[in-house]
């Protein structure tokens, strides 16, 4: 028997092709993502912060390099092993709570999401996700 947990894997994976790190709004980071990245990278959180990031409202997001894609990006993601909360939870997002079709318009874009699954599994599986 499958469990809820190989059930909802099978929603998602990943093929690294990049398509999420471009475009799409931008990512949020929390301080600890910041803390975490400039870690990795060895650099200050300031200097990550004023190098690296841009700010949207009152939240820090990671900047966008001219092609459109997450600075970090360079066809594989250079900070994957701290990389943020956002990016760890794709493609379980909340905006999928709100409405499922967003689902089937993000897997237009990815090819490691099952487009077909049914509206109960996707948000079944998005709700278990988010409350990790």
């Amino acid at each position: 028997m499958e469990s809820d947990d190989d059930s909802c894997e099978s929603l998602f994976a990943c093929t690294l092709c990049g398509d999420c790190c471009n475009g799409y709004g931008g990512t949020y980071l929390s301080g600890t993502d910041i803390d975490a990245i400039s870690h990795y990278l060895g650099l200050s959180a300031d200097r990550l912060v004023a190098h690296y990031t841009r700010r949207s409202g009152g939240r820090r997001l990671i900047a966008q390099g001219d092609n459109g894609y997450c600075i970090f990006w360079d066809k594989v993601c250079i900070i994957h092993p701290v990389k943020p909360k956002m990016c760890r939870q794709w493609p379980f997002v909340r905006s999928i709570l709100v409405d499922v079709g967003n689902w089937r318009s993000m897997a237009a874009s990815c090819p490691g999401m099952d487009a077909d699954a049914p509206d109960h599994k996707i948000l079944e599986c998005v709700k278990k996700a988010l409350e990790r």
